[in-house]
């Protein structure tokens, strides 16, 4: 036994007459006649009562009809589902951030659209630093992330630079600097400021530029802590233990004890947003987002 005698089945059951459900079917009446009864021989019970005018259920018949709807309705939804899936309309997406790229209004927005295009796509997101994102979608952890510069590269992973913005230095309020009218800031004025950098598993390629730069212009800066995330340091610096360095979306972070400036002849520093994802997985939902995604650049970032 078989979903097609049971669509037989319920055809002749729900038309009460063999000639009837032939016709709805599509086939011959003397097969489909055959096929009911090798049916009712499978099951060892009479389904029908034959009379001229058509047919009419058994008991055993009424029951197989309930059981038989329920099956092949489950059979169809099974069916849409994995169609679903296949095409990249439905599945489970695992999707991670690091606390600056999740400050950034293009991720969320992003995920928004991805709720609203494809209701049938689970997003299960979480927040890690860079190498520890990188190293859960190269174990297929997660299927896909988004944070600043790479820390490594995988071999069979894309990292996929989305957009770029510039960078913003972060200082206590009351700070000497901040005095007088709101100005950019040149990077030799921060000489003798304690930095507060984000160590390198987390994103080394902004700060290793910044102390490179530093350095370009005659001095090192010393160093009062390394931490793990952007939201830490700038904890740090609302506590006044010194200035750092962010993208420019964290612009208002600590808003009440923080203030931020721009750069001087700071070109060469700036903070990319990154997509990371493994090539060879690159299908179903993953495809369906990253597309998205694409799509979702800002034509000016693009």
């Amino acid at each position: 036994m078989d979903l097609k005698h049971l669509r037989y089945f319920v055809a002749v059951a729900e038309t009460g007459h063999i000639t009837k459900a032939a016709v709805r079917l599509g086939m011959q009446q003397p097969p489909l006649s055959q096929q009911i009864r090798a049916l009712e021989e499978t099951l060892g019970t009479t389904l029908f009562l034959r009379h001229p005018k058509g047919v009419t259920l058994t008991e055993s018949g009424e029951l197989l009809l309930v059981d038989s709807r329920r099956l092949l309705g489950e059979a169809q939804a099974m069916q849409t589902r994995m169609r679903a899936l296949a095409s990249g309309h439905a599945g489970v997406l695992g999707i991670g951030f690091t606390s600056s790229a999740a400050a950034h209004a293009f991720t969320p927005k992003v995920l928004r659209e991805c709720r609203k295009a494809y209701p049938g796509i689970a997003m299960q997101v979480g927040e890690d630093h860079a190498a520890g994102l990188t190293e859960s979608v190269a174990a297929g952890k997660l299927h896909c992330a988004f944070l600043r510069v790479p820390v490594a590269r995988p071999a069979g992973m894309v990292f996929e630079t989305l957009l770029r913005e510039s960078v913003l230095v972060a200082l206590p309020t009351g700070h000497a600097l901040l005095g007088g009218k709101p100005r950019p800031l040149a990077l030799r004025e921060l000489r003798g400021e304690r930095f507060i950098l984000v160590r390198q598993t987390g994103a080394p390629g902004l700060y290793a530029n910044v102390l490179a730069l530093c350095e370009k212009q005659g001095f090192s800066p010393p160093i009062a802590h390394e931490v793990g995330r952007m939201t830490t340091a700038l904890s740090l610096v609302a506590a006044g233990e010194g200035v750092t360095v962010v993208p420019a979306s964290m612009q208002g972070v600590h808003a009440d004890s923080v203030e931020y400036r721009p750069l001087k002849n700071a070109s060469s520093l700036d903070a990319p947003l990154t997509l990371a994802f493994r090539e060879s997985e690159c299908k179903g939902a993953l495809r369906s987002f990253v597309e998205l995604v694409r799509q979702s650049v800002p034509k000016a970032a693009a």
